[in-house]
């Protein structure tokens, strides 16, 4: 048995032992890296943590860690009704606003993962304030991302255009954006309508205490507690819900936390007392949340202006509020997501050794040798996606499109739809929590059972992996064959 095949079959039996045991799935790849990096590849330990993702754990920590600190201070409650009275209470025109969003940053520039960096967790927050599933939440941020990605100056349109340059192949900037563009919005509106998109139409401005299945209200219009939690943030008694509509945000952490529920909120549906919820529950700005949205306002300044790395300026803004207001900081570190760190950093050092040891190389020739170019080119897609739901997006799509080229130099395929097809295949599966978007929107997401939100994460990436590459295939390979 070749070493490649081995590194895969040892990749799925991880997978399984995760699954089945529910163990860390991150700890099971350090182990599974060093076992095969050692036994198989022949490598020694520096070349094992060669494929460490630095940048990613720092950017998971750092960020992670800034927006805790929002929420101790209550500066995501803050811009959550924000958001809400932007859009007028229109609820179910959040997630298409947090879309827009980071395909417009990403459009001008921005790299992906420091879009959703940035807007993931306000996003999120507003989620888990409102009762609107988090899944559905962060795949619009993710997808929106996607959206914007392929622009003429963008960083993915720039790098794809200039591969396909060099290559020589025909291109067309516009219809790589346009389709890419197209896909996404197609796709986060199937999600959009089956997690419950269409029914916030029909709700109230008033928040939603969170669930422990789906982070909504129950049928019967109680609440109950988060699996993270002891129930008494969930449970919305009368004294809390006296306390919060009161509440005058003076302080730190005096708004009103996701969870809670106020009387005017749950008691009528009339525009009226929507109203009224909303202005009586809105915080004040006190000085350590006017601090917070600045240094929130420097991270968006310092990663789409300046060019600076979105987890060093995190984790410095991060360290300078806590030496300020150090109580409201003192619990921060906690909730900065470890777990989902120890996850993510664990699988892509596995992938690091894949990568070194040339099993993906080994996949991707293996497919271009193939016969039929339509074949050939349906499993490139496929490869796309599946590797870049664990790896680099835009270090796949660096490897493929060359490894497409002997094909596409006979004539038979055609160059613009494959490229696309290649595009948004190694793209549209960033929703997967292995991937560094992913892995953001797992770490962004306050009051959820994180397990739970991983393996929904995981089965909608599964999802995306299994149907999108087809369909791209058929709508912008195929008829183009020939």
């Amino acid at each position: 048995m070749s070493p490649e095949l081995i590194s895969i079959l040892v990749l799925a039996v991880v997978f399984v032992i995760a699954t089945t045991r529910s163990v860390n799935m991150g700890a099971l790849a350090f182990a599974a890296a060093f076992a095969v990096g050692e036994l198989v590849a022949d490598l020694d330990a520096d070349g094992i943590f060669a494929g460490f993702p630095g940048d990613l754990f720092v950017v998971l920590v750092g960020v992670t860690y800034l927006f805790a600190i929002a929420r101790a201070n209550g500066t995501t409650d803050w811009l959550v009704h924000a958001s809400i009275r932007l859009v007028r209470g229109r609820v179910a025109l959040i997630p298409w606003v947090m879309f827009f969003l980071t395909g417009t940053l990403t459009a001008i520039g921005a790299v992906s993962p420091a879009a959703v960096a940035i807007v993931a967790p306000i996003a999120l927050s507003f989620a888990a304030r409102y009762g609107i599933s988090p899944l559905l939440m962060g795949a619009m941020v993710v997808h929106g991302a996607q959206g914007g990605g392929f622009s003429p100056i963008s960083i993915y349109g720039t790098i794809v255009n200039g591969i396909v340059e060099r290559e020589k192949l025909p291109g067309s900037e516009i219809t790589l954006f346009l389709t890419s563009l197209a896909a996404n919005v197609l796709i986060a509106g199937v999600v959009f309508v089956l997690f419950g998109g269409l029914k916030l139409g029909a709700r109230g401005a008033g928040p939603h205490p969170p669930t422990a299945e789906r982070g909504t209200p129950s049928p019967a219009g109680t609440t109950t507690a988060s699996p993270e939690h002891d129930g008494t943030e969930a449970t919305a008694t009368g004294a809390r819900a006296t306390a919060t509509a009161t509440a005058t945000g003076s302080g730190s952490g005096t708004g009103p936390r996701p969870g809670t529920s106020t009387s005017t909120s749950t008691s009528t549906s009339t525009s009226t007392s929507t109203s009224t919820s909303i202005d009586v529950e809105t915080p004040r700005l006190t000085s350590a949340r006017i601090a917070t949205l600045g240094a929130l306002l420097a991270l968006v300044v310092a990663v789409l202006v300046l060019d600076l790395d979105a987890g060093l300026t995190a984790i410095t803004l991060a360290a300078t509020l806590s030496a300020v207001w150090p109580d409201d900081s003192r619990k921060a570190v906690n909730q900065i997501a470890w777990s989902t760190v120890l996850l993510i950093c664990g699988v892509l050092t596995y992938v690091g050794v894949l990568d070194e040891m040339g099993t993906i190389t080994w996949a991707g020739e293996g497919v271009s040798g193939i016969g039929v170019p339509l074949l050939a080119a349906v499993l490139l897609c496929y490869i796309g996606a599946v590797v870049s739901a664990f790896a680099s997006s835009v270090g796949i799509m660096g490897a493929l499109i060359p490894l497409a080229v002997p094909f596409l130099a006979q004539g038979e395929i055609g160059a613009v739809g494959m490229i696309a097809a290649l595009a948004i295949s190694a793209t549209v599966v960033d929703v997967s929590p292995f991937s560094t978007n992913g892995a953001l929107v797992l770490a962004a997401a306050p009051d959820v059972d994180r397990e739970r939100f991983f393996r929904q994460l995981m089965i909608y990436g599964a999802i995306v992996v299994a149907v999108v590459p087809a369909v791209v295939w058929l709508v912008l390979v195929v008829p183009g064959f020939g």
